[in-house]
């Protein structure tokens, strides 16, 4: 069970990721076990973003059951998945907002930004709260997805007749199925070997473009 958490460390940059200390999050008790820590984005759109995903060179599988993207996992000095009990018991507190930034392998940026994000607790399937959507180049990809519940490979909560986390080999608030697939196969650019099984962000690149590196966010707004 996921208890109360205060943020301790807040110092880390998007461009020294590797050498900055991290954002960590302690239980509010000694006996609940220690969680996954995350960087704080210093830099994007005035900082202070809580990094919850990222997506950098594909050292880190994320073809992951319920239990593990539950919990979290990866590497915060890499790529990583903050965790869904965590999330949501962040976003829960106050009203949030997210910031999904984006890189093609040409050194092309994108991002989207959604000035409402939540997810609920796990009772309620990790339901997707998002909207409120800003382009900034990316175009919207994610407000599909509000209202949808969290599926991955042994818990299919999609929409569709099929299990999209098995299809397309990630773990996601799939609906019938997907317009981004953030958390799928680590490929290198264009490839349509398989359709949409990469790191894709459909209105930006298409289906069958997987990105360099992709990362959500998010701050309490003010």
């Amino acid at each position: 069970m996921v208890g109360r958490f205060r943020i301790v460390e807040t110092t880390s940059t998007t461009r020294a990721a590797a050498a900055a200390p991290p954002v960590e999050f302690t239980p509010s008790t000694p006996s609940d076990p220690p969680l996954l820590s995350s960087y704080c984005d210093m830099d994007s759109l005035d900082g202070r973003w809580t990094v919850f995903q990222r997506r950098l060179d594909g050292s880190v599988n994320f073809y992951r059951p319920w239990d593990q993207y539950k919990t979290g996992f990866g590497f915060a000095v890499g790529e990583y998945w903050l965790g869904l009990d965590t999330l949501s018991h962040l976003t829960l507190r106050k009203k949030y907002e997210l910031l999904v930034d984006m890189e093609d392998f040409d050194g092309g940026k994108a991002f989207a930004r959604y000035s409402s994000f939540s997810v609920d607790p796990e009772a309620s399937g990790f339901t997707l709260h998002v909207s409120g959507f800003t382009d900034g180049g990316a175009g919207d990809s994610l407000s599909n997805y509000n209202g949808q519940k969290f599926s991955t490979f042994d818990k299919d909560q999609d929409t569709h007749e099929y299990n999209c986390a098995r299809s397309f080999l990630g773990g996601f608030w799939y609906s019938n199925c997907h317009h981004t697939n953030l958390n799928g196969v680590y490929l290198w650019g264009a490839d349509d070997t398989f359709f949409a099984i990469g790191v894709s962000w459909y209105h930006w690149k298409g289906h069958n473009y997987s990105l360099k590196s992709i990362s959500m966010k998010v701050r309490p707004v003010q």
